[in-house]
């Protein structure tokens, strides 16, 4: 497993440089929101977020944010079935499972799919990028409730 930055904000602000961008003061307080939020939040999330911390930023301004700081790679969305896009700050690489019972997403790691990818290279010439989606099913706790209902006879 890689090792992850010591501070998550400062790697993606010396990142955010690296690549020329200016460090502004909207661009800081979003990089700050999706360091500080749990998981994986959505756009309005950190809208909530950065409005607590600084009332002058708009949510548009938040929007367009996320939006420039995906396209330049400090950002990572995903979709989450039919609900809203999250995003996280892109630390590493890896792809996401999410529960459709309880709504929890896991970050496995991308290697997970590597027989995946090279099946669908060498049988379909596709290449497979499935950082923007998430793997869906069940967690296990969910399922133990499951089956928890279905020993009491609780269950649908």
């Amino acid at each position: 497993m890689p090792v992850q930055p010591a501070d998550p904000l400062a790697a993606a602000v010396t990142a955010l440089r690296d690549r020329g961008e200016r460090v502004t003061g909207p661009r800081l307080a979003v990089l700050r929101a999706l360091a500080s939020l749990p998981g994986h939040p959505t756009a309005e999330q950190v809208v909530e977020s950065v409005e607590a911390e600084h009332t002058g930023v708009h949510r548009a301004t938040v929007y367009r944010t996320l939006e420039t700081l995906t396209t330049v790679g400090i950002v990572t969305h995903l979709h989450l079935g039919h609900g809203a896009t999250a995003y996280h700050l892109a630390e590493r690489s890896h792809v996401h499972a999410h529960c459709r019972s309880c709504g929890s997403v896991v970050d496995v790691p991308e290697a997970l799919l590597d027989p995946v990818r090279t099946g669908l290279q060498d049988g379909y010439g596709f290449e497979l990028d499935a950082t923007h989606v998430a793997l869906s099913g069940v967690c296990a706790e969910c399922r133990a409730h499951v089956g928890d209902r279905r020993d009491t006879g609780t269950g649908p």
